[in-house]
């Protein structure tokens, strides 16, 4: 368990990947829309992605000739059920996260409201 919850708090840590992740909240994604926006190669992404796949975070499947990736949100159950001992942390709540990552990157909210 502390090995996984060390790997999702490293995959956490970088701006890149929690970018990433928020996402990936909207729906699965082929690696090269996730490399889209980001100013870095390919190979850098994949290097992103494959941190958050050790980590448990994404998950990454072959469909054709094209691969996907789509949000484990399961993963960061362990790192609530941590954040919890400490008795200042509510569960992870998926709405929440979406709204910090967004909050974070500063970038605006689609369909908000709707």
């Amino acid at each position: 368990m502390s090995d996984r919850l060390s790997l999702v708090f490293a995959a956490l840590a970088d701006p890149t990947r929690r970018r990433i992740l928020s996402m990936l909240l909207e729906d699965d994604m082929a690696v090269t829309d996730v490399a889209d926006p980001f100013e870095m190669s390919l190979a850098a992404i994949s290097k992103h992605l494959i941190v958050l796949t050790r980590a448990g975070l994404i998950s990454q499947e072959q469909r054709g000739r094209v691969k996907w990736c789509k949000l484990e949100p399961d993963a960061l159950r362990g790192a609530s059920v941590w954040m919890q001992g400490f008795g200042q942390f509510e569960p992870v709540n998926l709405d929440a996260f979406e709204r910090f990552l967004t909050a974070e990157l500063g970038a605006p909210a689609e369909d908000a409201g709707e």
